[in-house]
Order: C-alpha cells, then structure tokens, then sequence
C-alpha cells in the first residue's frame, strides 16, 4: 500500500549543550530574558517530517510516497532520497526560496529549544493531492499552515484514510479549526505537551477528542505512549534502548511504525509495541535519519522486546 506522507523537507541544524537549561533560565526573570548556551557541537542533518517519517518507513519495508516543498539548496537532500530509494516526485522545488531549516539545541535532560525557518515550506499548499497518487493511507504532519489546512480537506475529498499530526504546527491554528481538521481525519496523534494544548484550544478533553476518531494516540516519552480506540485504552510500554544519544526525530520514527502497522492491519496493541521500537532504535543514534536497522533486525528485537513476530 502506498503511504502518502504529507510534511516537511528540512536541514536541522543540531547543537547540544553539555548543562541544563533549568540552571540557567529564572522563572522569576522569564520576562526579560537573555541567554546564550556554549555549543561545542553542531551538525547538520537531514530532517524534516516527512524525511524522517519516509525514511523509517523505507526501513520497515513500507512503500512512502513524500510530499513537500524544498528551496534552490536542496540538492544534497534530493541526491539523499534518490540513494535511499525514496521517490521524490512529489517533492517541489520552489525558486528564489531555502529548504526550510531547524536550528535545536539539546541540553542533558533531552530538553530541546528550537528555531525554525520555514522557506519553501510555506508553498506546501502549491502540492496538490488527487486520485492520481494512488495512496492508500496519509499522513499530514507538520508543514507550511495553507498546505497542511489544503491537505486535510484533499484528503478527505478523495476518502483517502489520513492520520492528522499537528505537532509544533499546532500553534497555527485555533480551537474550531483543529476540530474541523480532526473531525476529517481517521487518527489522530500528538505527544503529551501537545495533547495537553490541544484540550485547552479546543476545550474538548481527551476521551471526547478520541471518539472523533477512529484512534488517538499519545506519546509520552520514556514513559511509553496511550492508544485510545474504539472505546478502548491500550497503554503501550516503552522499549529500552540501547542508549540515549538524540531524541531528534523519535516521533517522527514512531509515527512511521503506526502508519506501517495501520497499513498492514494489525491490531493497536501491536502497533503501538512497533512503534515504541522505532522510537527506541532512533533515540539511539544522532540525528533523525541516521540509524540504520533493516527489516530483519527490526523483527529480531520486536521478538526480543515482546516475545512474538512482527512480520
């Protein structure tokens, strides 16, 4: 089944900060705020929602197809798909714009402050999604604030199932708006901050936003994640990884193992095991496109972890 995956193309610019930023931001003087964090280092990577998401999904044997905007510096990132296999046919590049660029810094606690450029991300809205792309399932996760809105409603035109992922998008968009987005939508999934905004914005709590869907999911970190479906909760464990390098890019990894376990009919518990795994494999290694489990090993520690098959 082809996954159309609907977010951004992104160079993140990675720093990490060897302290805390609870040591050095004062509550009391939050209004008249001034730091500076020594970054010994910095990297850049490949990123973007719909890279990360489309790379691990290439990873579990899945069939991505990746749609958003790039601007004139792209080159690396398109020459990167073509290597991975990724078709980029409906990647856009939009002249006289950058590819849009994060700029995160970690500190010890995995805590991240990030800025983000958006570039050519906010032409998003000019990819248009039709019968054509034969998908068979979606996801509309962070991108330009037109193209994700212009999406959400293709999708439903087209009754194409699509997960809704507003992430750090989600500040775009207001109470009514979000719940029209959700209502179109056949899932949807937020990690707990998120989920949390979006009660408040909404005024709906958590239950009555799942009824709206097919299912909600939640992801809270190390702490695991929550399923809501069909009247049911399902709390998924996390899996242990085997070391906490760099939580970029770990949603993003666990999104990909529920749209491939969506995609192949499993039940939500299971899903959610996959998908806590591939967070699990990612927060592993730097960057959000830098690990590089194949399918087999993959099915070996989900044996491992749950003492059952997953392919």
């Amino acid at each position: 089944m082809k996954i159309l995956i609907c977010g951004s193309i992104a160079f993140d610019n990675i720093m990490v900060f060897r302290g805390r930023f609870k040591e050095h931001i004062l509550p009391e003087q939050i209004h008249i705020l001034n730091v500076a964090f020594l970054v010994p280092e910095l990297r850049r990577e490949f990123g973007g929602c719909a890279g990360n998401i489309g790379y691990n999904l290439k990873l579990l044997g899945g069939d991505p197809v990746i749609m958003a905007t790039v601007g004139e510096d792209a080159a690396p990132y398109l020459a990167r798909l073509d290597s991975l296999g990724l078709a980029r046919d409906q990647v856009r590049t939009v002249p006289g714009t950058l590819t849009a660029q994060a700029f995160i810094t970690t500190d010890l606690d995995d805590n991240q402050i990030t800025a983000f450029h958006p570039g050519a991300m906010n032409h998003s809205h000019e990819n248009r999604i039709g019968p054509h792309l034969a998908a068979g399932l979606a996801i509309v996760a962070p991108d330009g604030r037109a193209g994700m809105a212009a999406h959400v409603n293709e999708l439903a035109s087209a009754r194409i199932p699509f997960m809704f992922d507003p992430g750090q998008g989600l500040p775009m968009f207001d109470g009514p708006e979000l719940l029209a987005m959700i209502d179109a939508a056949s899932y949807l999934a937020v990690n707990d901050y998120e989920g949390r905004m979006l009660v408040e914005k909404t005024g709906r709590p958590v239950e009555e936003l799942a009824r709206m869907v097919d299912a909600l999911i939640v992801t809270k970190g190390a702490s695991g994640s929550t399923i809501y479906a069909r009247g049911q909760r399902h709390d998924i464990p996390s899996v242990e990884p085997e070391e906490v390098v760099d939580p970029t890019g770990c949603g993003d990894a666990y999104r990909a193992g529920l749209l491939f376990g969506i995609a192949a009919g499993l039940d939500w518990p299971v899903i959610g095991r996959l998908a806590s795994l591939m967070g699990a494999i990612k927060v592993a290694s730097r960057g959000g496109q830098n690990h590089r489990s194949t399918r087999a090993e993959i099915g070996a520690r989900y044996r491992r972890n749950f003492g059952a098959s997953i392919f």
